[in-house]
């Protein structure tokens, strides 16, 4: 009888399975090469000389130093000299002629009031407070003007009795000192 023997090759269609073993000795080996070749890299690169070129570059010297302090110094300030101020005297107004026209400074005549006398006023326009008639004829000092105010021209005047107010300047008329 035939006997059929049993041998250790695979069959004609079956494929061959490979020992994992050989795959992992296989990738040690590759492992260890290329750690070895790192290491060789690593080493050739840190002992090698340092380049010429560091050699002869010279340092650069720094140096630091504090800001100069200021002195302190007087200044002298030399004023051209000035010509000292003279009292220019005010000239005082001759009251005792009459001027041309009325005039601050100067005494003035009621007049062409009809006898009546005019209004002195707290201001200058006919709408302020009456405070004292001055009759015709009487002799005012004018203080000030003239001052428009509605339909007049109005002139500061103190009666003889110290009393100050406004009055129209068509009432008066230029008048010398008492």
């Amino acid at each position: 009888m035939l006997r059929k023997t049993t041998t250790n090759q695979p069959a004609p269609g079956a494929t061959r399975r490979a020992t994992p073993w050989l795959w992992l000795g296989l990738g040690t080996l590759v492992t260890i090469i290329g750690l070895v070749a790192v290491l060789g890299a690593l080493a050739a690169y840190l002992t090698r000389p340092p380049a010429e070129t560091a050699a002869e570059t010279a340092p650069t010297i720094i140096r630091l130093t504090a800001p100069p302090v200021p002195t302190a110094t007087v200044a002298v300030l030399v004023l051209p000299p000035t010509a000292a101020p003279t009292a220019t005297p005010v000239p005082t107004p001759d009251v005792s002629v009459a001027p041309a026209e009325v005039t601050a400074g100067y005494y003035a005549t009621v007049v062409e009031t009809g006898g009546v006398g005019v209004t002195v006023r707290n201001g200058p326009s006919t709408a302020n407070i009456p405070v004292t008639v001055a009759g015709e004829n009487s002799v005012v000092q004018v203080i000030e003007g003239p001052t428009p105010g509605g339909e007049y021209q109005w002139w500061r005047v103190r009666l003889p009795d110290g009393t100050e107010g406004w009055v129209a300047g068509d009432f008066l008329a230029p008048a010398a000192a008492p």
